[in-house]
Parts: C-alpha cells; sequence; structure tokens
C-alpha cells in the first residue's frame, strides 16, 4: 500500500508561528493545480509496483482554498494515472472556509476525512497568531461538518503559548473535547527563525514559554485525551479507536509515499527526498519537464534511524526484530548501556522484542531516539 501527499502552497494571511512553504499571493493557484496535475502524471512511476493507493492528503498550507474544480481536476488526475484502492482522503482545512456549500462539494468528490487547524479557542492569541477565524467560527465550522455528515473530524490545538497559569490550555481542551472530535492533533508552539515570532524573539519583543511550562502543558494533554477515552497512537495525536489517522499513520510505519506540490516530501519505500521550494520555479520547470524532485539515498545507517525515530513516536513502538531483518542491526547489542539507562529511568518498556515509551518517555521523546541512533 502507498499514499499520495498534494502540498497546496496558499494561505489567506501568514500566521505568525509558521515556517511551511507557502505564500499569500494566490495569483498563481490556477497554474498551481495545473501543474500538480502535471507532477502526478509525470512521477506516477514513483511509487512501488503493486502498491496500491490506499490515502490522499491534502495539505499546506490551506487545502481549503481550492475551488470545487481544482480538487475535482487533481483527483480525476490520481483515479486515472494511479492503481487506488481508498481508504481514506482528507483535507486540511480552516474554519473559515468550512461553510454549507465547501462541504458539500468536498463531501460529493469523496473527501470523507477533515483536518480542521483551530489552534486556539482564546480570542486574544488567535490575534497573536494572526489567524484568520475567530472562536464562534471554529464551533460553527465543526457543527457545519458533522451536520452535513462528515464522520471523521481531526482539530488542530497548539499549546505552549506563554502564559501565568494552565487556564487558557485548560479551557481549550475543555471546548474541543466538548465538540467530540473523533480525533485531536496537537503541537508544541515552537520558535522558527524564519517567522514574525522568530524575529520578534530575536528582537526580544517576544519571550517563549520555559521548557518545563510546554511539558506540563502536554501532561495536562495525555491526561485530558486519556480521561476522555482518547489513545495517544502517536506523540502529538490523539484518536477515538476508529479513527486514527490512516494517513500520517503510514508515515510513521515506513508506508512508500509519493509528496506532490513544492517542497513536498516522498519516499518509496528505500530512498527520499523532496521538491523544490519556490512556486514559480515549480509550475516553471514541470512545464517544461525539468525536474523539481531532489533525491536523497539512505545509508542502511540512515533508513535504522528514520525507523527509530518515527516507529518510537507510536504506540506501536519499535519492532526490534523488523529493524534488524531490514537493516541487520541488532540493537540490543549496539545500545546495549543506552537501553539499560533508558529502562532503569523508565522511559520506556519492552513488550515481545519491541521497545515502547512510557508516559514520562513521552516527554523526551526525541532526545531518546537520537540517544539509540546508529552512528
Amino acid at each position: 500500500m502507498s499514499g499520495i501527499y498534494i502540498h497546496i502552497p496558499f494561505c489567506k494571511q501568514a500566521c505568525h508561528y509558521c515556517d511551511f512553504h507557502f505564500s499569500t499571493k494566490n495569483d498563481l493557484i490556477d497554474d498551481m493545480a495545473e501543474a500538480i496535475c502535471l507532477e502526478l502524471e509525470q512521477r506516477k512511476d514513483f511509487l512501488p509496483k503493486g502498491s496500491p493507493v490506499k490515502t490522499i492528503y491534502f495539505g499546506g498550507g490551506t487545502p481549503s482554498l481550492l475551488s470545487k474544480l481544482h480538487l475535482e481536476k487533481i483527483l480525476e488526475k490520481i483515479t486515472k494515472s494511479y492503481s487506488l484502492d481508498l481508504e481514506e482522503v482528507t483535507l486540511e482545512a480552516n474554519p473559515d472556509d468550512l461553510n454549507t456549500g465547501n462541504l458539500q462539494s468536498w463531501k460529493a468528490l469523496g473527501i470523507d476525512r477533515l483536518s480542521i487547524g483551530i489552534q486556539t479557542f482564546d480570542p486574544e492569541i488567535l490575534k497573536f497568531y494572526n489567524r484568520a477565524h475567530t472562536a464562534e467560527e471554529s464551533l460553527k465550522a465543526i457543527e457545519s461538518a458533522k451536520s452535513i455528515g462528515f464522520e471523521k473530524l481531526s482539530v488542530d490545538l497548539i499549546y505552549g503559548f506563554p502564559s501565568d497559569s494552565h487556564d487558557i490550555w485548560k479551557r481549550d481542551l475543555e471546548i474541543a473535547l466538548s465538540q467530540n472530535p473523533g480525533h485531536i492533533s496537537s503541537y508544541c508552539l515552537t520558535v522558527e527563525p524564519k517567522t514574525a515570532l522568530g524575529n520578534w524573539h530575536k528582537k526580544g519583543k517576544y519571550r517563549a514559554a520555559s521548557e518545563d511550562f510546554a511539558a506540563e502543558q502536554f501532561e495536562i494533554l495525555m491526561q485530558s485525551m486519556d480521561d476522555a477515552g482518547y489513545v495517544q497512537y502517536e506523540i502529538s495525536n490523539f484518536g477515538k479507536t476508529s479513527q486514527f489517522a490512516i494517513h500520517n499513520t503510514n508515515y510513521w510505519l515506513g508506508v512508500p509515499y509519493l509528496g506532490i506540490g513544492p517542497s513536498a516530501h516522498s519516499f518509496d519505500g528505500k530512498n527520499r527526498g523532496s521538491n523544490i521550494a519556490n512556486n514559480v520555479q515549480y509550475i516553471k520547470k514541470l512545464k517544461t519537464t525539468e525536474s523539481i524532485f531532489t533525491k536523497e539515498i539512505l545509508s542502511p545507517e540512515d533508513a535504522a534511524n528514520d525507523y527509530i525515530l518515527t516507529s518510537l513516536r507510536t504506540i506501536w513502538g519499535t519492532d526490534l526484530i523488523h529493524l534488524k531483518n531490514f537493516s541487520g542491526y541488532d540493537l540490543e547489542v549496539l545500545k546495549m548501556d543506552n537501553l539499560k539507562m533508558l529502562r532503569q529511568e523508565k522511559l520506556i518498556r519492552e513488550e515481545t522484542d519491541k521497545i515502547l515509551l512510557t508516559k514520562k518517555g513521552r516527554l523526551l521523546a526525541d532526545s531518546i531516539a537520537e540517544s539509540l541512533f546508529l552512528p
């Protein structure tokens, strides 16, 4: 099986924390849709043969800015060019785009899962983030999506906004859970250099929350989700049992995927690569059949480390037998001392030849993975 990710690099306005590739100039949106269709055609042999496409994911940027015609053209191209056995088609959407007309169009096109970028329900923080929607629009968006018949809804939230207490974060979680979405993704607010937030931080106009404060909010998040019956199947993702994101889960499990659009990443099961992160050049090069993709050949060590990093973040953990079979590395031998220390610190637990993070270990997921990396 495999997946297709489509990056839509346009937004109404720039969120102050975001460092993804996007443009607020939407004059190229028609050309971009055509270019995406060209890339889908030109790279139709990228995915392994006999590997039907199970998932399609429209990410960004803001995919909900695309017209019904744009989406229809792209989905038609995928249908004509790829072997499909679809289980999930996801569209990332901002609350202010979830009107009845759009929702009906998306559902008619076969989109069956929405990932809604709410981030917070606090009006002042929404303004600080420079989001284009209000808290009221967020609640209305969820209600509208449900009324149209979308059963798979994911809500995005951001924690770690500096404050004197955790009250705002607790209120965000309370409101989100009261809407009973099937899935919640939550990420820590980080300061990225090439963003407004990064610029303010550099000039001393913004002071980020401490690591301890953010960690406390992550612990509140985990406990709130657990109490509400959500499974933390990946560090930042919580779902009801039948609502885990299939597309994203496949990323973490090492399933091949094709990334379409400027800046999109791809993985063919053995090697990875990325597209040029420039809208004008992306469109121009595809028209002249120039390559827009840079391939990165993974060494056995790279492949093993990638697997450790992604698998350890999930409830399925790092399978030591699988790792040894595909890479030849025996982690129990090569990282004996590190594993012993992690066990003593109660940061990992073991289960039938698998390493899994404990609740305490989830706070240090990336550093634990790095301690197990091969040189």
